[in-house]
């Protein structure tokens, strides 16, 4: 049997989304981040796009404050036309 373990924060979170890929979903996904974690670190981010160049996957590492927090980043990226999926 395995251990459920909650989070304590502030921690590290991880985020990944996943969207079609065009000229303003980088720019959109940014500005939403950076809206819920504004001491986001560029550096701590990275994409990745399909074989095709079709969807554009993004990925941050957050220092999240609450639950809450990511509760509210996690819906409002997911709200996005462009955003397929949030991982």
């Amino acid at each position: 049997m395995t251990e459920l373990r909650l989070l304590t924060f502030p921690a590290e979170y991880p985020i990944k989304v996943v969207g079609r890929a065009g000229s303003l979903m980088r720019a959109e996904i940014d500005a939403i981040l950076l809206r819920h974690a504004p001491d986001l670190d560029a550096n701590r981010t990275s994409e990745r796009y399909s074989e095709n160049g079709n969807y554009l996957s993004i990925s941050y590492t957050i220092v999240a404050q609450s639950a809450a927090q990511v509760t509210a980043l996690a819906a409002e990226l997911a709200a996005q036309p462009h955003v397929l999926f949030v991982i």
